[in-house]
């Protein structure tokens, strides 16, 4: 998968994708025929719950949202039942906005404010990272260090929660819930080509991953997308053993696609003693870790 994706075929497939996953029951249509040569909805079907021709619907569907309007997609997306981050990527793919480039975008530079930095140093307590495009890592505190390993030693190109998810077998045995993380993965890289189809670095690393790992291929033909902000993760360090952590994503407000992370766990739980462990052995837990 070389120079970009292509918008045309990723809107095509999400309204297809989308549509086949819907039953005329699910919508209160009366289900008519025994055999339907399509799963899910039917285009004339969604065409009337949208309230649009067949024909119109089925240029959408086809890849053509040339001059389609805010208040159509609206319609098509109460009609798809889809959830707000899944009409968020519809509107990226059929009206794409110009995207002001930032400097150094094009080479993949995604420069960290000094204060920023700062505030990583600062807390030695919970694991926290600094995530930018394209699910890279670019910056971590010696917390995030002790609970996933020193990223320090990898090479700049290898710092990636998607290529570590799939191309690690390290992350397999440190999440418990392995398979949600790699969807969870996925659909933030979903979102992400939505907004940036063009980028040939993201271009590059989907080629990659498609190649690489069976389960990605998977997972990235299903088109499904989300944004999840916070939640809880699971995992079994080598050291510390089993520990239960929320954590809490926070999108720069001058910068949306850099994202400030933290973990943490329940005062007084098993799981806070085995970060103040991981705290107070501070680099020697991340050299203890293989990544």
């Amino acid at each position: 998968m070389d120079g970009q994706l292509d918008r045309r075929a990723e809107l095509s497939e999400f309204l297809r994708t989308r549509r086949a996953r819907l039953k005329p029951e699910d919508v209160g249509l009366e289900s008519y025929g025994r055999q339907r040569r399509v799963p899910g909805l039917r285009r004339e079907e969604l065409a009337q719950l949208a309230g649009v021709s067949v024909a119109y619907y089925t240029r959408l569907e086809q890849g053509n949202g040339q001059n389609v309007s805010a208040e159509v997609l609206d319609a098509i997306a109460r009609a798809l039942r889809l959830t707000d981050a899944e009409q968020a990527h519809l509107t990226h793919l059929a009206r794409p906005k110009q995207q002001r480039r930032r400097a150094g975008a094009a080479r993949g530079k995604q420069p960290v404010r000094v204060a920023l930095l700062q505030l990583l140093d600062s807390i030695d307590t919970v694991p926290a990272y600094v995530s930018g495009r394209r699910s890279e890592i670019l910056a971590w505190n010696r917390m995030a260090a002790a609970l996933f390993g020193d990223w320090g030693k990898l090479p700049a190109a290898e710092r990636n929660w998607a290529r570590l998810v799939f191309l690690n077998p390290d992350y397999r045995e440190l999440f418990v819930d392995w398979d949600q993380k790699a969807y969870d993965m996925v659909s933030f890289l979903r979102m992400d080509a939505g907004r940036h189809p063009d980028d040939p670095r993201l271009s590059a690393l989907v080629g990659e991953l498609s190649v690489k790992s069976e389960e990605f291929r998977r997972l990235w033909a299903t088109h499904d997308v989300k944004e999840k902000s916070y939640g809880v993760k699971r995992m079994r360090h080598p050291l510390v053993g089993d520990l239960t952590l929320s954590f809490e994503t926070f999108r720069l407000v001058d910068d949306d696609e850099q994202a400030f992370v933290t973990y943490h766990a329940e005062p007084g739980s098993p799981s806070a003693e085995a970060l103040r462990l991981l705290a107070s052995w501070g680099t020697d837990a991340a050299a203890s870790l293989p990544a």
